[in-house]
């Protein structure tokens, strides 16, 4: 894990405990924000003293950082793979949905900290890791988009940038609707209750909004 934000001694531990510190410490952070967050309680939690938490991370910033860095980078890794899949923008599209679904179970923790990463009171903490990662999502989104009118699939009057953040939100509202507990319930408001039991059903209806959105109406 390359960044300045933990010690070069914490790169030196066996795997599985760097895991086992990262995943407590992001359940932590998620679920109490950072300035909730218990130094104690992490290490508690990981099994390790916390003279030895601080052998690996200057200070609870650090280990937030580190955490966040740990979210951005598994994000990427699924935006990578989407990249590398072949297919047009839509079957790209599909094949994000489909992941946010199963990343969203998979890694609830990590999308409940980057929700709370969005907060005003993180922003600034954040923001420099967080902006990387934006800025890979607007240039690939726009760049797809770009493309796809460069082909004629999709309409010629759009403007790649806004239309890609603005898939870039529907991207980001249904993670938090599968993994946030307050953006689920507003899910089932809007979608029934039972509506998590049905990812096929998300994965069309989200389909034919896109295309409807995008393509050119039928002659």
């Amino acid at each position: 894990m390359e960044n300045s934000y933990h010690k070069e001694i914490f790169d030196r531990i066996p795997q599985e405990r760097r895991h086992r510190i990262i995943d407590v410490a992001v359940h932590e952070f998620a679920h109490k924000g950072f300035d909730n967050a218990n130094i104690n309680e992490i290490a508690a939690a990981a099994g390790i003293s916390v003279g030895s938490l601080y052998k690996y991370f200057n200070t609870k910033e650090d280990l937030f950082l580190t955490c966040v860095h740990f979210g951005v980078e598994t994000l990427e890794a699924v935006l990578d793979e989407v990249l590398a899949s072949p297919g047009d923008l839509f079957a790209k599209a599909e094949r994000i949905v489909r992941i946010i679904q199963e990343h969203s179970r998979k890694h609830r923790n990590l999308i409940i900290l980057y929700n709370e990463m969005t907060s005003e009171s993180n922003a600034e903490l954040t923001w420099k890791l967080a902006a990387k990662m934006e800025a890979l999502s607007a240039g690939v989104y726009t760049s797809l988009i770009r493309q796809a009118q460069e082909d004629k699939k999709v309409k010629q009057d759009i403007l790649p940038g806004l239309f890609a953040f603005f898939l870039d939100n529907l991207f980001m509202m249904l993670q938090f609707s599968y993994s946030c507990s307050y953006y689920r319930e507003r899910f089932k408001i809007y979608a029934g209750e039972d509506i998590l039991e049905h990812d096929e059903l998300v994965v069309e209806q989200f389909m034919k909004f896109f295309r409807a959105a995008l393509e050119e109406a039928a002659s």
